[in-house]
């Protein structure tokens, strides 16, 4: 019997790699948001975290967006799949729970958009489950 743990699969592995860049372009610029609008970033901690916005310490979307590029640069080269993916999929979970009440109204303005919390969650799921047949172009 073949042991297909360690066999290539170029189409998967191709799949895998679109997921991953994809994904990591889109934490990339909530990284980014945080570090070049940090007041957004203050906005949505109160909104969706309850925090305080005029207690909040001024270097926290700072501190938290500089966090998430390093995770988003490991998870964009493949390093440490289990720390970086699992990472990035408990963050986007977190988000998709926090934002649970804009699901209630589909249409209403701005709910629609916070229907992309899914396929992202289930992208991340699929990436995660997948981490160790994720090697095209991963450190």
């Amino acid at each position: 019997m073949t042991d297909m743990t360690h066999a290539s699969d170029p189409p998967l592995e191709r799949a895998l790699l679109a997921l991953r860049i994809g994904l990591a372009i889109l934490f990339l610029i909530w990284a980014f948001d945080k570090l070049l609008n940090p007041g957004h970033a203050k906005a949505v901690l109160a909104g969706f975290y309850g925090q305080n916005a005029e207690t909040m310490p001024g270097f926290l979307p700072y501190a938290l967006g500089i966090l998430q590029l390093i995770l988003v640069v490991g998870f964009a080269i493949g390093a440490k799949k289990t720390i970086t993916y699992g990472a990035l999929l408990l963050m986007h979970l977190a988000t998709t729970v926090v934002s649970l009440k804009m699901h209630l109204d589909p249409f209403g303005v701005p709910s629609i958009l916070f229907w992309a919390n899914w396929p992202i969650l289930g992208a991340l799921i699929a990436l995660f489950l997948l981490r160790h047949r994720d090697r095209l172009l991963s450190v």
